[in-house]
């Protein structure tokens, strides 16, 4: 960030963002969690997330368009982000209660309903691609739980008729556009398909080795927009190549492998859904946002972890990885209690 920002002063307050972000991880990793299970913890959570969620309506600051955060000060705070987590906390406390008749069609009814509302709070904003997002992460969590398939098939013809309802009586022109520039890309280049041409352009012009660290014409010659954000993947193509290109998405794979891996060790099936509920988060973040850099994807407006610029992805992402550890830290105590407690009997 550092090497295509010039005078902007993007790479200090990432750099601060990051450090906060690593102490928030440490602290809950090291933390007992397992409060985070009850019920009544999760229902006040969803409240709370809700509720901040409309108070954006009210008090919340317009930024590109959309009415998403709340600026404090010195920094700013986008509510979307921990109600993704939010998300996931209650999707795997639902699931777990019923994985035996997870194949009733009402539980997918039920779980939709959550997501439909914190899908239609951030819509409304209008956040688009958090909202989806939050789709994907709910889907997800549902396949990942044996949904059959007959209800996917179901849930698939859902989807398509809310994208059809949402495009006649919800989408402002500029998102309509973005979809029209997806289906032709080259039909209005230097108005609303700008953003998608010149991040083609510019991840085409890395090629293999990449022009090297600060040598990037398209970023720091300001012909890519938002390149400290939704288009740093690109950016970071131009400098980089193929070959660092593949460096980040290899190690994207690692760590979407370690979360699973931590997953798979958890002491329940909350701890397992919540596992596959963060890499599913993460996976829906890398490939919508790397999908629209390259050109294939709709522009949304998406970040890509652990790069983009911004205080709030950051922490959740990092907490997020903070209470898996924290999870399977107290599941080797709840495993051991176990084994001691089959011995005794």
């Amino acid at each position: 960030m550092s090497s295509f920002t010039g005078a902007d002063n993007y790479f200090i307050k990432q750099l601060i963002w990051i450090c906060v972000s690593l102490l928030v991880f440490f602290v809950l990793s090291i933390s007992d969690l397992r409060f985070l299970k009850k019920t009544e913890i999760i229902t006040l959570g969803f409240g709370i997330t809700c509720a901040v969620l409309t108070l954006l309506f009210i008090v919340g600051s317009v930024s590109k368009g959309a009415q998403s955060w709340f600026k404090l000060g010195f920094f700013s705070i986008q509510p979307s982000d921990p109600a993704k987590l939010m998300l996931i906390l209650l999707l795997s406390k639902y699931f777990s209660r019923r994985h035996m008749e997870i194949a009733h069609i009402r539980h997918i009814i039920v779980s939709g309903l959550y997501a439909f509302i914190l899908f239609l709070l951030i819509l409304l904003q209008p956040d688009f691609g958090s909202a989806i997002i939050i789709f994907f992460v709910w889907l997800g969590m549902v396949v990942v739980s044996g949904i059959s398939k007959k209800h996917l098939a179901i849930v698939s013809l859902g989807a398509v008729f809310t994208f059809l309802a949402l495009w006649n009586f919800a989408f402002a022109d500029y998102q309509k556009a973005r979809v029209m520039n997806f289906i032709n890309p080259l039909a209005d280049i230097r108005g609303s398909g700008y953003n998608a041409y010149q991040s083609t352009i510019t991840v085409g012009s890395g090629q293999v080795f990449g022009k090297g660290i600060g040598y990037g014409t398209q970023s720091r010659l300001h012909f890519l927009p938002e390149y400290q954000t939704d288009f740093i993947f690109a950016a970071y193509s131009e400098e980089w190549g193929f070959i660092g290109s593949s460096l980040i998405l290899f190690l994207f794979g690692l760590v979407i492998y370690r979360i699973l891996n931590n997953a798979i060790r958890g002491a329940s099936n909350f701890e397992l859904l919540y596992g596959a509920g963060i890499a599913i988060l993460f996976m829906s973040h890398i490939f919508i946002n790397i999908g629209m850099n390259l050109g294939v994807l709709p522009v949304t407006g998406i970040t890509v972890p652990f790069m983009s610029y911004g205080g709030s992805h950051l922490i959740v992402e990092f907490a997020a990885l903070g209470i898996l550890m924290s999870m399977r830290k107290h599941a080797r105590v709840a495993h051991k209690d176990a084994m001691q407690n089959d011995f005794i009997m």
